[in-house]
Parts: structure tokens; sequence; C-alpha cells
């Protein structure tokens, strides 16, 4: 399969965050007043899509009506296939161990490596199979998927691209992103991955729980953070291909593949709000403290997947983007604490405040819960010291999963070249300053 590169100035989007949408690619493909008539023009199939109970409550209530060239069902026999480096909750091939754990990028492959090729599974926390908690991955790729396809069935997956320009071809239709953007792919969405650039590499948060939404804004209003109005979702795209595929599958933890005759994005017309969507991080409204003291990292949050306790969510997806720092009276970086969430960070471009030094676009760290972290001995050197005008964090785009379970790291994360093991070094210049000048 020899995809044309695609001007991505031409593609088209719809938007709102979760809306109910309703788009073809052919004029009629789509009923009108009925999800499952009869007969539907052209000669399609309906086929229901579903990635929350019939049952859950309407506002919470996920699903798409498909109409397409042939159904689902059309397809060979599974067979197991080699997980390589990609893992699933819960992670037991290794002990969790309390350190503070920092990578360097993994470095772009030398031989012909796709998206699922690519795939480095580097932490996981919950259950994969009790639908609880994440997987947290890197990908790096230099070809694009050619005659493939992936479906994840055990969670929806955000991209987070560092690196290069990428075309997600999904059944709903073909979302572009580069870094400073992100995407979500719904569970059970079949797609592949076409690289516009020599190669790409970025992060994903395979969400295993419930689905993502908003961050409510509680007191600051109506406006602000992420607004719905600027989450994009694909028109109707499809391809009418016949011959050798192959649709490769993440079920339960273990990865299958089987033969399929002809292309599963073969989608002419789709309803529904369980579909694909992009978000420009740029256009998130920071809000920030224009008086004292550092605020909590969860006003950063785009996006989240709640648990059952409320407050405390399954996976926050937490953005630090360019923004004014003006705290007066105020140590301005993150301050040292020790959290009940865990979190792991990345960095997309430019330098992370509290860390200068050692973490680098395409890196990554993790610190779990109750592990101590805060900014190294520089930072805290040069911000206790600084003088505090006003001042513009520009060369900046990190971010945060951050989760209610402990995050494990896989074998390969913990014993792979790129685990920097003098992390820990950052912080033992760290001076005692203490003193007591009390009498008697």
């Amino acid at each position: 399969m020899n995809q044309t590169k695609i001007n991505t100035q031409n593609l088209q989007y719809m938007t709102g965050f979760g809306n109910e949408f309703e788009t073809e690619a052919l004029e009629g493909a789509l009923p009108i007043g009925q999800f499952s008539p009869q007969k539907i023009k052209y000669d399609l199939y309906a086929e229901q899509f579903n990635i929350t109970a019939f049952t859950a409550p309407r506002s919470h209530n996920l699903r798409n009506w498909f109409y397409r060239i042939r159904p689902s069902v059309v397809q060979g026999n599974y067979e197991p296939i080699d997980n390589a480096l990609i893992r699933s909750a819960p992670i037991t091939e290794i002990p969790t161990p309390p350190d503070m754990l920092r990578w360097d990028p993994i470095e772009m492959p030398t031989t012909k490596t796709d998206f699922v090729d690519g795939l480095v599974t580097m932490a996981a926390n919950g259950s994969v199979n009790a639908q609880t908690g994440i997987g947290i991955h890197i990908y790096v790729a230099n070809t694009s998927m050619d005659g493939r396809y992936f479906c994840n069935a055990d969670g929806e997956l955000l991209f987070v691209p560092q690196e290069g320009e990428i075309i997600l071809h999904t059944e709903c239709g073909k979302l572009a992103i580069k870094a400073g953007e992100i995407a979500v792919i719904p569970r059970g969405i079949k797609f592949n991955v076409e690289l516009l650039t020599d190669t790409a590499r970025g992060y994903i948060c395979e969400n295993y729980g419930n689905a993502y939404e908003l961050a409510e804004r509680g007191p600051v209003g109506a406006n602000g953070y992420a607004n719905d109005r600027d989450f994009q979702y694909p028109v109707a795209a499809f391809e009418d291909k016949e011959g050798d595929f192959e649709l490769i599958t993440k079920f339960n933890g273990n990865m299958f593949r089987c033969d399929i005759k002809h292309s599963p994005l073969d989608v002419v017309a789709w309803t529904g709000n369980a579909a694909p969507y992009k978000y420009d991080l740029s256009r998130f409204n920071v809000m920030n403290t224009v008086s004292f003291d550092h605020p909590d990292p969860s006003i950063f949050t785009v996006l989240t997947s709640p648990s059952g306790t409320p407050g405390v969510a399954n996976i926050d997806f937490v953005v630090f983007p360019p923004r004014w720092m003006v705290a007066e009276n105020t140590f301005r970086p993150p301050y040292y604490h020790r959290n009940i969430m865990s979190e792991f960070m990345g960095l997309i471009e430019g330098i992370y405040d509290a860390k200068e030094h050692g973490f680098v676009p395409g890196g990554s760290s993790l610190h779990n819960c109750m592990s101590p972290h805060g900014p190294e001995a520089e930072v805290f050197e040069k911000a206790s010291n600084a003088e505090l005008k006003p001042q513009r964090y520009e060369n900046t785009l990190a971010f945060m999963f951050e989760s209610k379970y402990i995050i494990s790291p896989t074998k390969y994360a913990l014993q792979g070249k790129e685990r920097q093991l003098n992390y820990q070094d950052c912080w033992r210049e760290i001076k005692k300053y203490y003193k007591n000048d009390s009498k008697g």
C-alpha cells in the first residue's frame, strides 16, 4: 500500500469536544432519521461502535454508527505475535523501585521501522484486564505503515509527538499532528500511521480507564484552560482497496495479527461522539498566580480520565507551555514535594524550569508515589537569589501524565541504555543553610 503524501493544509476538521457529529464522504451515504435502515445508499453496511456500555448515562455514553463498505467481521483468524518491547499492566517482570528515575531519548532506528515496530513501553500501572490505569510508551519510526493497520482493544491512545509530523489514517478520517499538538484515538478504532517527515518520535499514554474528559474549571468560570471549540475531529474519508493486508490488534496485553483482504478504513459516513480528535497545545489558556506562591500543577490539566474517587484521576494529562511568571516574594520553580500521585514527565521542546540539565526533549522522568523530587541544586540557588521581575517562560513545552496508581517501569526502562543512572546527582550539591541564632 503506497500512500500518496497528503497536503495537510487541505485536511478539514469538525470542532467541539465530545460533540455529536455527522459526516459523509459521499452525498446521501448517511441515513436520515434512523440508524439502521433495511437498505443503505451505495449498498453500505451499518455498524455500531461503542466504547461505553449501552446503558451508560447519556452524558457519558460514547458511540458511533459507521456506514461502511464491509462490516468489521470480514477478516481472518487471529494468531499471536511477539510482543517485542510492548508491555501492559500489571508490570511484574521486575520490581518497581522507589527511586527517582530519568531517561535519555530513545534513538531513531537505523533499520526500516514503522509505528508498531517502533513502540517501546516505558511503564504502566493498574490492570489492563480490569480497565484501570495506563500504559506509557515511546514510539520511534522512520517509515509509514505499509499494508498494515493497528487496533488497540485495551485503551484509548493519547499521542504526544515530539519530533516529526504524522498523519493518523483512522476509520473516521484523517488527523495530521506534529510537535506541539496531541491526538486521541478511542479504544478499538482501527488506524495506520503515515510519516510526513523522514523520522518521527513521540510519547503515548494508553488509557485503560474511563475515556478522557476536559478538566473542570471550577471557580475559574466559563472560559479558560482547554476550550471545547479548539478540539478538532476528522471528516469522513474512506479507502476502497482490496489486496493482502494485515490487521494487528493489542488485546488483553498481548499482540495478535490476522489477514484482511481489504482496507478496514472503509467507512463512507459516520455519526456519533466516539471519534478521534486532535488539539493544538498552544491554544491552552494558561491560568497562573498574579500575587504570590507557586500554584499546584493541576491548573495546567488539559484532559483527565476520572477514577471512582471524586477529584482523584486515573490519569491527568498536564501541560507546561510558554507563559508569564510574575509571582512576588515567591520561589518560582516547582517546590520540593512528595505526592500521593505518581508523575511521568516528558519534554517536547526547550527547557523545563526545574531541571535545566539532563532533562532533554524526547527524554522522560518518573517520580512515583511518595518519591521526593523538586528542582536541581543549581536551579534552587538561582531561583532563591533571582531578582523577581515579570519573566516570560518562552523556550519550553513539557507535559506530565499524573495518576493515582503507582507507575511501574518495565525491565527495558530500568535496564536499558537510556536510563540515567546518575540522575540523583542533580540534588547532591544541595547545601545546608540552617542557622540557629537563638540564645539561651
